[in-house]
């Protein structure tokens, strides 16, 4: 049984809460490292893969990382983000990420909120285009709460078991 690997890009500790959720509720032999890290994508059996939303959409290392993914391999993605659940930003996102890893089996996806740094949301709220953003990100700031961590878990859980269910065609 190949390795299933968490992997995941973080800048302010969000996304890295969310890969150590679902790395805790993944069964078997199983890693957990920073996107960063050279990774040699062939030893392992399936995916999870997590980023930020940034300005709307992946960060660069991420749509690197994801275009790289070799084909049919399976993979599930997550990321956390400042917006309202359920939002155009963090759905567009995710969708551009699909389009990044096209060339692999998407098992599912997840996403949930996540503190955005003071740094930004002060800078955000000078600009009249992002004022109403900045607002809305600002009621992210207890998030990633213990409820979006057991949802993540959660979803590990069903993923792997969708992982372990489908053959690959």
């Amino acid at each position: 049984m190949k390795k299933t690997l968490v992997t995941y890009f973080s800048r302010t500790g969000n996304t890295k809460m969310i890969a150590e959720a679902v790395f805790d509720a993944l069964p078997g032999p199983k890693e957990i490292k920073r996107m960063d890290e050279k990774l040699d994508l062939a030893g392992y059996g399936f995916l999870f893969v997590g980023f930020p939303v940034q300005t709307h959409s992946l960060p660069y290392e991420v749509e690197v990382f994801l275009r790289r993914i070799p084909a049919k391999m399976r993979i599930a993605l997550f990321n956390t983000h400042g917006s309202l659940t359920g939002s155009s930003l963090a759905r567009e996102a995710m969708e551009y990420a699909l389009v990044c890893s096209s060339q692999a089996k998407v098992m599912g996806t997840f996403s949930c909120r996540g503190k955005v740094s003071m740094n930004a949301l002060e800078a955000l709220a000078k600009s009249p285009e992002h004022e109403a953003w900045a607002d809305m990100a600002a009621s992210a700031g207890t998030h990633p709460d213990a409820s979006d961590l057991a949802d993540a878990r959660v979803f590990a859980k069903w993923v792997t078991s969708l992982h372990n269910a489908t053959p690959v065609f």
